[in-house]
């Protein structure tokens, strides 16, 4: 082995690793890598095939380092949180000045900003960098949202934007601020992929509870419907996961996985930087919620003796609401989900300072990442030469959009209240436009009983100044 023959470095070999590494390899890219276990080393390089030849392995990190061309770019991916810090210290003593050190895997942003930190004053360069499309994105195009400082993405960006998701094009990769921006991002558009996911669901739900429709006759919806205006990534993959069959029992295997969904952090964190901010999100926390309840099997099964099960009296007739209204349902759901994430980001890049590029984030949202879809083309025109605070909901294209389908959702969400199907999200969008769009809300009671028990005082409509109530 040769001494600085790497053009980057891959630590940590679990999934998302070892397909990027492969990416890079694929790329044309001398690929140094490491991981923890020397065994799995050994069986990566034994299945990298033809890639064999552009891969730098060793077990020894001074040597992984000593490996890879000046100034170094060591991506780690492993375990959030510990184990990054734990890695960092095993490479430090071997790095210089001018070296990059780059997390790529789900980090909370706050933790990105304390490593960036760390660093300050050691002449080494940490970035955070959201990567989005799972395995098969790691492996041939990622969505990639690259936060750190703007000398690292001079470094990065060719070889990042070479192994990332191509749209028409234009690389899915770009550099959105300094520290943490990219790690925020990336939890943002899990926020969205949370409530996008649980909207189709709760479609899936009045499908399956509502028309007593089975899976494969919901499947050939969901694949109609991608070929319209819902089309993307999670439409996709639900008409191929419905008209999938279990080949131990023969049923649809949809039927028979446990209704309970899990969840790694990500929707939490971006229901919790929103309310940080301020901002609301009601979809998003709806979404994560509804994961929650989930995960309480047991109790469920309980209640559903207590207070009983769906009967067929109280079922959705299938007559009651149309597929179309569904499909016009769930984009309206869509809109405002996407409306509530660009609103967190615009929020935050206020509150740090980031100045995110939200074209650029749409941009980039368009192929490899998971909530990939038609409309984010619409989304990025958006945001072209638009102020950056408005309501996504107040963009023309989207405000038609609206006015033809949100009284579908209305429907939809009517309907599935009265005959006792949870739509959580679908609620939480629709109390969303009415609430964004209410003239006059009841604000004004709060603000009466707040200067009541506790003399925080109002506005009046008709006077300027702070005021008491004859309370």
């Amino acid at each position: 082995m040769t001494d600085g023959s790497a053009d980057i470095g891959v630590y940590g070999l679990a999934v998302m690793g070892a397909n990027l590494a492969l990416n890079f390899a694929e790329k044309q890219h001398m690929v140094a890598v490491s991981n923890r276990s020397s065994g799995r080393i050994s069986q990566f390089v034994d299945e990298a095939g033809s890639l064999k030849d552009r891969i730098v392995a060793s077990a020894d990190p001074e040597q992984f380092v000593r490996s890879l061309k000046r100034p170094r770019s060591v991506i780690i991916m492993v375990q959030a949180g510990t184990p990054v810090d734990q890695t960092i210290e095993v490479f430090r003593p071997f790095l210089e000045p001018g070296d990059t050190v780059i997390d790529a895997g789900n980090a909370n942003f706050l933790d990105t900003v304390q490593r960036t930190q760390g660093l300050d004053g050691t002449g080494l360069h940490f970035v955070g960098m959201g990567v989005s499309g799972g395995e098969e994105g790691a492996r041939h195009g990622p969505s990639i949202m690259v936060g750190g400082s703007k000398e690292s993405w001079r470094i990065l960006k060719a070889p990042l934007q070479k192994i990332a998701a191509d749209y028409k094009g234009e690389p899915c990769c770009d550099y959105m601020g300094p520290d943490g921006a990219g790690h925020f991002v990336k939890t943002i558009h899990n926020g969205i992929e949370y409530a996008d996911m649980q909207m189709i669901a709760e479609i899936y739900g009045i499908f399956r509870d509502g028309f007593g429709w089975d899976a494969p006759r919901t499947s050939d919806v969901f694949e109609k419907w991608n070929e319209g205006r819902l089309n993307s990534y999670l439409i996709e993959i639900t008409g191929k996961t419905l008209a999938t069959t279990d080949p131990k029992s023969g049923m649809p295997l949809v039927d028979i996985i446990l209704d309970s969904a899990g969840q790694k952090g990500t929707g939490r964190w971006s229901v919790i930087e929103a309310q940080k901010l301020g901002v609301p999100a009601s979809v998003m926390e709806a979404a994560v919620a509804a994961r929650s309840m989930s995960s309480r099997l047991e109790e469920r099964v309980t209640a559903s003796g207590v207070f009983g099960r769906l009967t067929s009296s109280s079922i959705v007739e299938a007559e009651s609401v149309s597929v179309g209204e569904l499909e016009a349902a769930l984009l309206a759901g869509k809109i405002a989900a996407y409306a509530q994430g660009f609103a967190v980001l615009e929020a935050a890049s206020q509150e740090h300072g980031w100045n995110l590029p939200l074209q650029s984030v749409a941009k980039i949202w368009r192929a490899g990442c998971i909530i990939r879809s038609a409309f984010l083309d619409e989304i990025a025109s958006a945001f072209d030469g638009a102020e950056r605070d408005r309501n996504l909901m107040l963009a023309p294209v989207f405000t038609d959009m609206l006015r033809d389908s949100h009284q579908s959702l209305r429907k939809v969400v009517g309907n599935a209240v009265f005959a006792g199907i949870p739509v959580p999200a679908l609620s939480a969008a629709l109390a969303y436009l009415d609430d964004f769009r209410r003239y006059r809300g009841t604000a004004n009671l709060i603000q009466a009983q707040r200067d009541f028990f506790g003399a925080h005082g109002f506005r009046r409509t008709d006077e300027a100044g702070d005021f008491h109530g004859p309370w």
